[in-house]
């Protein structure tokens, strides 16, 4: 089982920046490709980015794309999303997700989930 645990969501006005963190913990961190989703009120979740096992292909959602950057540490079992320009469209609860394999990267079809961390963006 791997442990989630999303952190650095909050209130942000728009054309701000804020970095979200996703700690894992019980699996080999650096097996596993990481994704991240968000969800707004009444809206299902949705795919946003996602790296490789080592860090060096990504993708992105065509709405994030020039804005956020997905990345990770390996060595702290730690990735993050850095989200720049943000806009009010961008405000939900983002989570980070785990599973072992990369293609297709848009797929929402993980192994492990966070419990999710609130993004505001204020107009």
């Amino acid at each position: 089982q791997m442990h989630l645990v999303e952190s650095g969501g909050g209130l942000v006005q728009a054309g701000g920046s804020l970095r979200l963190s996703c700690a894992t913990s019980g699996r080999t961190f650096s097996n596993y490709v990481m994704g991240w989703f968000r969800q707004a009120p009444g809206k299902e979740r949705k795919w946003v980015a996602v790296i490789n096992w080592s860090g060096g292909m990504t993708d992105y959602v065509d709405s994030v794309k020039g804005r956020f950057t997905i990345s990770r540490d390996n060595a702290k079992n730690t990735v993050y999303l850095q989200m720049d320009s943000l806009k009010p469209e961008d405000a939900a609860v983002y989570y980070c997700a785990a599973r072992r394999s990369y293609d297709p990267p848009a797929s929402s079809k993980y192994d492990y989930w966070g419990q999710g961390t609130q993004v505001t963006v204020s107009s």
